[in-house]
């Protein structure tokens, strides 16, 4: 067997693996999927009505601001998604199991590349519950079949990078508590940003941040391609720079934190 063929059939065996934890551990899927509904039920119906007439346009209300919302939620799916690689990647770490598995013979890539994967598995997950529950109470995307393929291209890229910045995370963890903590600042990111009010709302200062850190480049690509709008080309180009960026960084300190083991 080549080595290409090799490291693919163990990949194939440790996704098999996480997919199992998945299932097994299903309070953990459920509560990464469910946090994102919540903030989404919670949005719209509490605070959705005062925040939509702010919005402007000819409708307002409830509905504007699901239109607005729905598209920064999906990326919370994502972050609500790889909190949970982080914490699975600290339990591998911490509790033995790589120790076994520098004793077999495996192909040593295949034990992240099997978390990242069922990580994308995850997200994606995640992703559909939230636009499905968002369907469900009104939303109207208006994207075509070109835009929901670029939109699955684009949830693939910001996932790939998300999660092998929490892969590294998770290695860098002395324990799982700290696993579970360390990714929260990105839970911060969306509302820094322009997933629940426009940035233009914000203070000066606070409005150079929103419009320059990642998830809003991020959340407007996302929101052009939904309503099959024209996709600024500087929130392209970003959104694609600081998803390598950051799987670089990720993949990095994973490397070197799993050689040193």
């Amino acid at each position: 067997m080549s080595t290409l063929a090799h490291s693919l059939s163990d990949t194939s065996t440790m996704l098999r693996r996480q997919l199992k934890h998945m299932l097994r551990y299903p309070s953990l899927t459920l509560m990464l999927v469910g946090m994102p509904v919540v903030f989404l039920l919670l949005f719209v119906y509490v605070f959705g009505g005062t925040l939509g007439d702010g919005l402007g346009g000819p409708t307002g209300g409830r509905e504007a601001y699901l239109t607005y919302l729905t598209p920064g939620m999906t990326l919370m799916a994502i972050v609500a998604a790889v909190q949970g690689t982080a914490i699975s990647v600290a339990m591998d770490m911490t509790e033995g199991i790589i120790d076994r598995f520098r004793t077999m013979s495996i192909a040593r890539v295949s034990v992240l590349t099997g978390h990242v994967i069922a990580a994308m598995i995850q997200a994606f997950l995640c992703i559909a519950v939230v636009l499905l529950v968002a369907i469900a109470i009104g939303f109207r995307p208006e994207a075509d079949l070109l835009g929901w393929l670029g939109l699955v291209g684009v949830f693939a890229l910001i996932s790939f990078g998300l999660i092998w910045l929490t892969v590294g995370l998770g290695m860098a963890a002395k324990t799982v508590e700290e696993a579970s903590n360390t990714p929260m600042p990105l839970m911060l990111l969306p509302f820094l940003g322009s997933a629940f009010v426009p940035t233009e709302s914000m203070p000066t200062a606070v409005q150079y941040f929103a419009d320059y850190q990642p998830f809003t480049p991020f959340i407007e690509v996302v929101r052009g391609l939904l309503f099959d709008t024209a996709v600024d080309g500087t929130d392209l180009v970003l959104t694609i720079a600081w998803s390598l960026a950051l799987a670089l960084l990720g993949y990095v300190v994973a490397k070197k934190k799993f050689n040193k083991r």
